[in-house]
């Protein structure tokens, strides 16, 4: 039996959620929000093998094998990567088989978006290894899949999310700049940290979301229109984001908030603060935190996908 062998490789990158509003809850059980994303340069590392038969007896239905480098994340079938297989699979009709090579770097439960980002990563190098160019259908596989995945399979690195975050406006990337990302060593489940959101409002008000424009700017964010909801009620819970988002105010930061709904925090500085000043600054919480502090950048051009 003949058979084509293809392999895609490419890079997932975490998110900032530079401001995110929860508005109330919905009939399917989730939340209204209205969030800025923002990819930065801390990266999963993702390959994707794709063996299709191209004569002689075609395969019953599809095989998807995940190997994993990194923290264990439970069963393939909860791993969004793997996820995103089985429904790009199944939702084009393509068969063969699928092995997912994953390096894991991204943590899992800090607000940084890792497990979407690698399935998004998985969905483009499917697209790319099969030549499926239907991006409609690709962005429906996404959001069935996960809020923030559609993020992570748009073009720009820049995006504003409205309804449960998977209605995405793509805007033009904000110019790149050095971060701080503070991981403290604390796993927030994001079903927890809505329902302390929930349990801390008065429920019989409706909380209507105010639109974002689209004139998103560094200088805006610098002088304080980012606004996460949750910030408060996670730093009150665990005390080491409590001390990420301090540490880093203490550091000279402009503006420290908690990214999705935590455990990281990230930190703006003035523009005159370069990433030579950042990265030291990120040394030395490293070492008085206790955990990692992170010099980053934002991106302003999502990673590609290589064939080999």
């Amino acid at each position: 039996m003949d058979e084509l062998n293809r392999v895609a490789r490419t890079r997932a990158p975490a998110k900032l959620n530079l401001t995110l509003l929860v508005g109330s809850r919905r009939d399917d059980g989730f939340h209204e929000v209205a969030t800025i994303f923002q990819a930065i340069s801390v990266f999963d590392e993702i390959e994707v093998k794709f063996r299709q038969c191209v004569s002689g007896e075609k395969l019953a239905k599809p095989m998807i094998y995940m190997s994993l480098d990194g923290p264990d994340l439970g069963s393939d079938d909860e791993n969004l990567a793997w996820r995103a297989a089985a429904a790009f699979m199944e939702q084009t009709g393509k068969v063969g088989h699928v092995e997912i090579n994953l390096k894991k770097l991204i943590p899992a439960g800090a607000g940084l978006g890792g497990g979407s980002s690698d399935a998004a990563a998985v969905i483009r190098c499917l697209a790319k290894l099969t030549a499926f160019t239907d991006k409609n259908m690709l962005n429906d596989i996404a959001r069935g899949i996960g809020s923030d995945v559609a993020f992570f399979l748009g073009d720009s690195t820049t995006a504003i999310g409205t309804g449960r975050g998977d209605c995405i406006e793509q805007i033009d990337p904000l110019p790149q700049r050095p971060i701080a990302v503070a991981i403290p060593p604390v796993h927030v489940s994001t079903e927890d940290a809505y329902r302390a959101l929930a349990g801390s409002r008065d429920q019989s008000r409706s909380f209507a979301l105010p639109a974002i424009g689209t004139d998103v700017t560094w200088e805006g964010l610098l002088d304080g229109e980012g606004i996460n909801d949750f910030q408060a009620i996670v730093s009150a819970l665990h005390e080491s984001v409590e001390n990420s988002l301090s540490g880093l105010a203490e550091a000279g930061a402009r503006v420290t908030m908690l990214s999705g709904s935590g455990s990281a925090s990230f930190a703006l500085f003035d523009d005159a603060v370069g990433f030579p000043k950042i990265d030291m600054i990120c040394s030395e919480l490293t070492d008085s935190l206790g955990w990692p502090v992170l010099s980053s950048l934002t991106l302003v051009n999502m990673p590609g996908v290589e064939l080999a």
